[in-house]
């Protein structure tokens, strides 16, 4: 069973937070602030952890930046501070995602599951489909016997699409799973990033459908 450490020093938010991830199977430990985090961090093993950023002692990216100069356990930023600034802060520390305050309980499950499938703990360790396959704990893609150079969000990208294969997936879902509920630009760079998928793995365009007027699928023919 998965365990997830959640830091978060408002109580009433971190009894939901923890009785949502608690109803999905998960171990879920609790820590009120960055001191008491980093404790149950390193007397126990995590397969994610939850930082609010506001936290007593020690703030969430203090505690991001300490575990992971030990660890490249997936690592998700609550924060209410919705800047630009804060966003890149937390990546800066180390963090794998960010949410913005307030949010939906079940969304933040959702993007939490999102993150463990990224990590590969929700799934096979490999993907393989014809020529491609995906190694998920190494987050890397092959074509054949060729190592395909991905950015973040193309990795991610794929990952969703074969996390999802034979569904319609609309471009604001894609945006929201992806780049997350917070992302303010154009859904036209779901169309962008896409289309380097296809070029720098040219056998995927034989899977990646676009759908007219909606967005796309992974289609695959699994007889």
């Amino acid at each position: 069973m998965l365990k997830i450490l959640v830091a978060e020093d408002e109580a009433k938010l971190r009894y939901i937070i923890c009785g949502y991830l608690k109803n999905e199977g998960y171990q879920v430990e609790e820590a009120a602030d960055g001191e008491e985090a980093l404790e149950k961090f390193y007397s126990d093993h995590f397969s994610m952890v939850l930082l609010d950023v506001m936290m007593p002692k020690m703030d969430g990216y203090e505690v991001c930046q300490e575990i992971r100069k030990v660890s490249d356990v997936p690592i998700m930023i609550l924060t209410a501070r919705n800047t630009e600034f804060d966003e890149l802060m937390g990546f800066k520390y180390g963090a794998d995602e960010y949410i913005s305050k307030p949010f939906s309980p079940k969304i933040l499950v959702t993007r939490v599951k999102s993150l463990l499938k990224r990590a590969g703990l929700l799934q096979e360790s490999e993907f393989i489909l014809g020529d491609l396959k995906i190694v998920y704990r190494e987050h890397c893609v092959y074509q054949g016997e060729q190592k395909i150079a991905l950015t973040p969000r193309e990795y991610d990208l794929l990952c969703y699409l074969v996390a999802n294969k034979n569904l319609v997936l609309s471009r604001d879902q894609i945006l929201q799973s992806v780049w997350g509920m917070d992302y303010e630009g154009d859904s036209r760079t779901v169309d962008t990033h896409i289309k380097c998928l296809r070029v720098k793995i040219p056998v995927t365009q034989q899977w990646i459908k676009t759908i007219r007027k909606c967005g796309y699928k992974f289609e695959v023919n699994e007889e």
